[in-house]
């Protein structure tokens, strides 16, 4: 980059500070609107390149309905009644809040990452990897990552969605049972949740309650819930 090219973007990103739109800049400055524009967007992706990922701006932030249901909401009133079908006897979400989180990584560009998580006993079972895509890809993406689900996604703020992953992680801990690899570098685009947060009560009507999934080791489960809650004081349903 020259030494004009430097004076250039420094005098935009001084303009942009300012307050001063593309069509501005470019009359200003003796620019074309293409080239301005262009410059616009090298200051923005700039600036975010400075920003930890966990600050960059929230783009869209989503979780499954029903995630809700069993759990103690008591103190998460306003949570609670986003999410109408978690009041529901039997929603059919057994018991997992699917989180996904989108944040700007550039212009047009943004990062997503998700989280599968056990509400009623493990936490984070599984995350899906940061991944960069068009801001545009977010609406097919976002379908396609809650097709499981009869019911659309809800949309959440990412205080909410902190919140439920992180303190799910905690309860999951103090069962004896750690969230899934990869869940330290994903929770970097998610950030920590505020320290007034919410509170809310997992596990299924205040017990842990374990579902067997696929590729779980059952027994092993099983003697760490023994171990930690004692006789009497989880459930447990097997898929055989």
């Amino acid at each position: 980059m020259t030494t004009r090219d430097e004076e250039l973007l420094a005098r935009v990103q001084e303009m942009r500070e300012r307050g001063s739109a593309p069509k501005q800049i470019a009359k200003a400055l003796g620019l074309r609107p293409a080239q301005a524009t262009a410059l616009v967007r090298r200051v923005a992706e700039a600036a975010l390149a400075n920003i930890a990922p966990d600050e960059r701006p929230v783009v869209g932030c989503w979780v499954n309905a029903g995630w809700s249901a069993g759990l103690d909401m008591a103190k998460a009133p306003d949570w609670a009644a986003a999410d109408p079908l978690g009041q529901e006897p039997d929603p059919g979400t057994g018991g997992f809040a699917q989180i996904l989180l989108a944040r700007q990584e550039r212009a047009s560009r943004v990062t997503v990452t998700g989280f599968l998580v056990d509400v009623y006993c493990l936490g984070v079972k599984n995350v899906t990897d940061p991944e960069v895509m068009g801001s545009g890809s977010l609406t097919t993406y976002v379908p396609m990552y809650y097709s499981a689900f009869d019911h659309r996604p809800l949309p959440i703020g990412v205080e909410q969605a902190q919140t439920i992953v992180h303190d799910a992680v905690a309860y999951a801990r103090g069962l004896g049972f750690e969230p899934a690899g990869g869940f330290a570098d994903a929770a970097v685009h998610l950030g920590a949740p505020p320290g007034d947060r919410p509170v809310i009560g997992f596990g299924r009507d205040g017990k842990p309650l374990y579902f067997s999934g696929p590729y779980d080791n059952l027994r092993k489960v099983v003697q760490i819930l023994e171990r930690t809650c004692g006789p009497g004081n989880y459930d447990y349903v097997a898929h055989l």
